[in-house]
């Protein structure tokens, strides 16, 4: 039977289907109620991730301001840990001005600053590990080396648009829609390097996300909704036109690396995790 018109539904549905019709309704509504489960744990699991997620930049004591917010980063293992991106770091501290890489920790306008070290790096993975020298902070639990599921539920905190008025995480959700090639595109072929054409040839796998990410949030931890597990670490989004207009018109697609590849970067440097 088809309806070309739904104002005249009433008028062809006998009774016993319009019950039937009330019913399907219902079963419906129910479904799209309850049937992400996960998205009603995200506060409680939030409540427990918060305190792990911390600030990435570089302190400078004759600076105006002297704390520079570069990307986000995760506690990890005994809580001195943190991971971020490897292009969070600066290309050189200046040693001339003092400059030192620091974890901001906390929230509001006065959070804690901890200086540290790097510990690990891949450039390969644009991943990063931090040492801190300061108390140990809550940590967050890494999953496992399996792929997450595409259609999961996840979601990431960190703070998109730094730290204009306070350290103040914020977060973003979405499902996993695909698992795909990581390939940095090029606007014409006389940008390719050696480097960038072994990358393509054997390019790893990454998560495409379909939730907004922003600059700021480079390094945030992607975890699941309903356990708080990392699974993976926010690195890039596509740019639809200019790196200009990633905050005015974003394309609302993310990409994250595989915690995978931080498992094996931490095993390479023998921290425990």
């Amino acid at each position: 039977m088809e309806y070309t018109d739904h104002y005249s539904l009433h008028k062809v549905l006998t009774g016993e289907e319009i019950v039937m019709l009330k019913r399907f309704c219902c079963l419906f509504l129910t479904v799209m109620l309850v049937s992400p489960p996960a998205l009603a744990n995200l506060a409680e699991t939030l409540k427990k991730i918060k305190p792990s997620v911390v600030g990435i930049g570089v302190f400078t004591p004759t600076g105006r301001p002297q704390n520079d917010l570069r990307g986000t980063g995760f506690v990890i293992g005994n809580g001195q840990y943190v991971v971020t991106n490897f292009h969070v770091l600066p290309a050189e501290l200046d040693k001339s001005l003092k400059q030192s890489i620091v974890v901001f920790s906390g929230s509001g306008k006065n959070p804690q600053t901890l200086r540290a070290k790097v510990v690990a790096r891949s450039e390969y993975y644009d991943l990063a590990v931090l040492k801190t020298d300061g108390p140990a902070l809550p940590a967050m639990t890494l999953a496992g080396e399996r792929y997450q599921s595409e259609g999961s539920y996840v979601a990431f905190t960190g703070f998109p648009i730094g730290a204009v008025l306070g350290l103040y995480p914020v977060t973003h959700r979405g499902i996993i829609a695909s698992i795909t090639p990581s390939v940095v595109p090029v606007v014409d072929a006389g940008q390719l390097n050696v480097k960038m054409l072994k990358r393509m040839r054997d390019p790893y796998l990454v998560y495409q996300l379909d939730a907004t990410a922003y600059p700021g949030n480079s390094g945030s931890a992607l975890y699941d909704i309903e356990s708080g597990e990392v699974i993976g670490i926010i690195n890039k989004v596509f740019v639809q036109q200019t790196k200009e207009a990633v905050i005015s018109n974003p394309s609302g697609i993310t990409y994250a690396i595989p915690v995978r590849h931080l498992r094996d970067l931490l095993a390479r440097h023998n921290i425990a995790f």
